[in-house]
């Protein structure tokens, strides 16, 4: 029997943009689940060390190597342009590699996208009590929240969430320069310049023992105000 239920038919129109770096352990799963509903999911190895690359070429992704490690940011830059080179990419989303979002949530999101007819769809994990992050990374989240938006003019929920639903008109004006953590305050500010209509949608983010034993529901909370303060 197939697997592929979650809801529509495959969505050839929509490309999945996941950075890599170092995710080797988890990467074959996250693009296996994807394919049957995403025929394009590009990973773009930021110079892993842990043979990521090779994973996701086998598992049947499209890949774009960075030969050194660059950053997220860079990462991002890379897959969006790579994704608009390709005439029947309508929407690009950004997905991240580790196993935390739910295909649910990005097929939800476009489909809001399609019969909202926005341009820009953010992921919030905090319009709902579907996700606990924990109370240290939620302080630090929120306070990040707050520097955003006042840094950007938006009025987000959750800025830092890396599932977005971005349309090509909008997708086509981003140009990230920051490579740490900052570009995700970066992507926000070139989103909202454009003038185009967004919205938030609510996602519920999967904190899973792998993420916990990597470390990363502390450190990049603090990563975050660190990159929020010195950028």
């Amino acid at each position: 029997m197939s697997e592929t239920p979650i809801g529509s038919e495959a969505d050839s129109t929509a490309w999945i943009v996941i950075p890599l770096y170092n995710e080797a352990s988890v990467i074959g799963d996250v693009i296996t689940s994807l394919l049957p509903h995403f025929p394009h999911v590009v990973c773009v190895d930021d110079g892993s060390t842990d043979g990521s690359a090779e994973v996701a070429a086998r598992k049947g992704a499209h890949l774009v190597k960075h030969p050194v490690n660059l950053g997220q940011g860079a990462a991002l830059q890379t897959g969006i342009e790579y994704a608009l080179a390709h005439g029947s990419c309508e929407y690009i989303v950004t997905f991240d590699a580790d196993g935390q979002h739910r295909i649910e949530d990005a097929i939800e999101m476009l489909e809001f996208a399609r019969t909202e007819d926005v341009a820009i769809v953010f992921g919030s994990r905090f319009l709902d009590d579907r996700t606990n992050p924990g109370w240290i990374k939620k302080v630090v989240l929120k306070t990040a929240i707050r520097v955003t938006n006042l840094t950007t003019g938006m009025k987000l929920t959750d800025a830092h969430n890396g599932l977005r639903v971005i349309r090509r008109d909008a997708a086509a004006k981003i140009d990230l320069k920051q490579d740490r953590m900052a570009h995700a305050t970066e992507i926000v500010l070139e989103l909202g310049r454009t003038g185009l209509p967004w919205r938030e949608h609510p996602v519920e983010l999967l904190y899973t023992d792998y993420s916990k034993s990597k470390g990363q529901s502390v450190l990049n909370s603090v990563n975050i105000l660190v990159d929020l303060v010195v950028r």
